[in-house]
């Protein structure tokens, strides 16, 4: 019979691990990779990998993701939308906005 030894870690060590996965596809994000904003729309609609649930964060990634061309992310949009206030897809469509000018200002200031 086969032996599996499971490791323990300290949930400070879980939570560290599970921001620097939501950091680095922030900075992938920020270079353009789709695949990226995809995964933190996943992350936000879940409450997963260090992010907290939060629609209007997880409507604003899958947006950007969909607006580059993510196959998924407009059904995955579209679904947040279901469980969202007018309102609220208001603000996700703002911070979106607000996404691309900062890149744009950015990428001008590189």
């Amino acid at each position: 019979m086969a032996q599996t030894w499971i490791k323990l870690v300290s949930e400070t060590e879980a939570s560290a691990a599970a921001d620097t996965l939501v950091a680095t596809c922030l900075a992938a994000a920020a270079a353009g990779d789709m695949d990226a904003l995809f995964d933190l729309g996943v992350a936000y609609s879940t409450g997963s990998h260090g992010a907290p649930c939060d629609l209007i964060e997880a409507h604003k990634w899958f947006n950007l993701a969909a607006v580059g061309g993510h196959e998924e992310a407009a059904n995955c949009r579209a679904e947040v939308s279901d469980d969202m206030t007018a309102r609220e897809i208001a603000e996700a469509q703002r911070r979106a906005r607000e996404w691309l000018r900062m890149m744009r200002t950015d990428s001008r200031a590189a």
